[in-house]
């Protein structure tokens, strides 16, 4: 009797010990765990706005560079159209100075010739008119010749422009890329920070939930320990028994949907095929097509002056240029064209292109049609 009796004060004393060392343990461990999953959840936050952040600016820089990229094709495309004119107005420079030189040279006495052989009032009125026609033609080729001067300065000034703009892009592209570095030196700072942390409260969360582990363990083999030396000696008092135990390109025109707009639409959509491509109908057509797909697209706009009008897509509309063919009108082949495509046609070859560069800016792989290459993506 006092052997068993002994035997539970000693089972008693392992549980309580074991109860001891266990239950002052979950408070603070409930605590810290809950403390971690606050502190997890918000570094996920942290970091999912980090990485927004960054693709945010890629994607501001990304605008940026195809700005640039599309304005030095512009450029390159007035200096080739500079040149011609420039050209011709040096060919037309030198006929006029030899009609002139020959004109005073021998045409004076011509004409006095040419009057005094009339045979009469009517014919000498005949010829006098001609003579008149001559004058007015040499005053209207002059007028031309200023006329071209003119549009050359005008190109020129123009080409200014562009290259003032393009040195404010690149400016601020250098200083967008500056501001990214920095972020992104921050950011791989911080996210180095924050992945170590993470790490350490996991490994801490994984220590604590293994103790817990262990000591429950304890405490469960303490209680059974208990329990089976309780029922053996209980049993041995008895009837002596043990408890048991358990444990080139296709110029094929194809048909992409007819799409029905305003006459304001269709004179945007004229003017801008007008400056953005040579005056044939494939050239004009391909343009044609790169518009409606972005029409049709869920990333672009969805009517033409939208797509024309999109921040940094069309430098016509940075540079005025699209205005002056709006007032003046388009050309009677850039209507067709728009209304063409506006019945459905597309060109086969570009049909799945949604940009396009001046050709000469660029090594890029794509379709070149009137100068002008087309491809799919940036």
């Amino acid at each position: 009797m006092k052997l068993h009796k002994k035997c539970r004060i000693q089972a008693g004393l392992v549980l309580i010990c074991a109860l001891s060392m266990v239950f002052p343990f979950f408070p603070v461990q409930a605590t810290e765990i809950s403390d971690l999953e606050g502190k997890t959840s918000e570094l996920r936050s942290q970091l999912s706005g980090i990485n927004q952040e960054m693709l945010d600016i890629s994607n501001q820089i990304s605008a940026t560079e195809m700005q640039v990229e599309i304005l030095n094709g512009e450029i390159l495309r007035t200096q080739d159209s500079l040149t011609v004119a420039e050209e011709n107005e040096a060919r037309q420079y030198e006929d006029m100075k030899s009609r002139i030189k020959y004109m005073y040279e021998f045409g004076n006495t011509s004409l006095l010739e040419m009057l005094f052989s009339a045979e009469n009032m009517s014919d000498f009125l005949n010829k006098a008119e001609f003579i008149q026609n001559i004058s007015d033609y040499d005053r209207n080729m002059l007028e031309e010749l200023r006329d071209i001067q003119r549009g050359i300065a005008e190109q020129k000034q123009t080409l200014v422009d562009q290259q003032t703009s393009l040195s404010d892009l690149q400016a601020e592209l250098e200083s967008r890329h500056t501001e990214l570095q920095a972020t992104a030196e921050a950011t791989s700072t911080d996210l180095a920070a924050f992945t170590a942390q993470l790490q350490q409260m996991k490994a801490e969360e994984a220590r604590r939930a293994e103790e817990a582990r262990r000591a429950a363990e304890a405490q469960a083999a303490a209680e059974a320990a208990a329990a089976q030396e309780a029922a053996n000696n209980n049993n041995g008092n008895t009837d002596g028994t043990t408890a048991p135990s358990g444990g080139g390109y296709d110029s094929t025109v194809v048909n992409g949907g007819a799409t029905s707009v305003s006459g304001s639409e269709l004179d945007i959509f004229a003017a801008i095929l007008e400056c953005e491509a040579h005056q044939n109908y494939d050239s004009l057509l391909a343009v044609a097509t790169v518009i409606m797909n972005r029409v049709n697209s869920p990333l672009f706009p969805s009517s033409i002056s939208g797509v024309v009008y999109a921040s940094g897509q069309f430098e016509p509309v940075w540079t005025g240029r699209l205005d002056s063919v709006i007032s003046r009108g388009p050309t009677s082949l850039s209507y067709q064209v728009a209304q063409d495509a506006l019945n459905g046609a597309r060109l086969a070859a570009v049909a799945d292109c949604y940009y396009f560069l001046y050709a000469g800016s660029t090594s890029r792989p794509g379709v070149n049609v009137g100068n002008n290459l087309f491809f799919p993506s940036w």
